[in-house]
């Protein structure tokens, strides 16, 4: 039955896929639009055979720093956003900082972490961590926010203690909100890392975008952005799935 509904649900964007991927090998095998300049969809696969070892070996070194920066990015948005819920002056002074520190591009943020701590990990790390950490966060307090009064007063009536009211309650009632940042942000972990990349490494995909660029090699830039959307797919993936293993109350199936 759920693959009856996912084969009705896909076959539209399936379809539309195959047929641009049809339009674009035509297109260039009619030489309507230069080779070089635009390679065809077959092109592009044989390429992607031939350049398996070296991009697979930076595809590994983006995941590794992806994993590691959403890993922690995500530990310090819920932890910042219980933080601030427990303390609610600590959130009356941070929560206007917090926003303003999204206004800041990414890009200009990049070459500054490398003037202060260099070509090496780190600077890496802290981008995607100032990537990851803000959807969770924002979205682990606006669960804690949403809690059901009447659950709550009943509590409260009973006895309970503010921490109390926040280990049995509130924290379990934000889970299906700390999920919804998660998947945010396991997206913009790989863009992260690959503009991390970008600005200043020596290897991942983003450097390697940034070597085939120089060297107009356009199939190889077609190969690792396909890349790129595989591994933000995966990652949002594997939150779902996380996701309908630890609140199974509240995930429709």
């Amino acid at each position: 039955m759920k693959l009856k509904k996912w084969i009705q649900a896909g076959w539209p964007p399936v379809s539309a896929v195959i047929l641009l991927l049809l339009v674009w090998q035509l297109a260039v095998s009619c030489g309507w639009v230069e080779g070089w300049l635009l390679p065809s969809p077959l092109q592009i696969i044989a390429e992607a055979s031939n350049a398996l070892p070296r991009i697979g070996m930076h595809t590994a070194a983006t995941v590794r720093i992806v994993l590691l920066g959403f890993v922690l990015g995500a530990g310090i948005g819920i932890a910042l956003a219980c933080l601030l819920h427990l303390a609610p002056l600590l959130k009356a002074a941070l929560y206007p900082l917090l926003i303003v520190s999204q206004n800041v591009p990414t890009i200009a943020i990049g070459p500054l972490l490398i003037i202060w701590f260099g070509f090496g990990l780190l600077p890496k790390l802290i981008l995607i961590v100032l990537v990851c950490f803000f959807p969770v966060c924002m979205s682990t307090l606006d669960g804690f926010a949403r809690t059901d009064r009447t659950a709550y007063n009943y509590m409260q009536m009973l006895g309970a203690g503010k921490y109390q009211l926040f280990a049995k309650l509130e924290l379990p009632y934000a889970l299906p909100f700390v999920f919804s940042g998660l998947k945010i942000s396991a997206t913009y972990s790989v863009m992260g890392a690959v503009i991390a990349e970008w600005l200043g490494g020596s290897e991942g995909l983003g450097y390697y975008m940034i070597l085939q660029k120089s060297s107009y090699r356009v199939d190889r830039e077609f190969i690792a952005i396909v890349i790129i959307i595989a591994l933000s797919l995966s990652f949002w993936r594997l939150i779902v799935w996380l996701e309908k293993r630890v609140i199974r109350w509240n995930v429709k199936r």
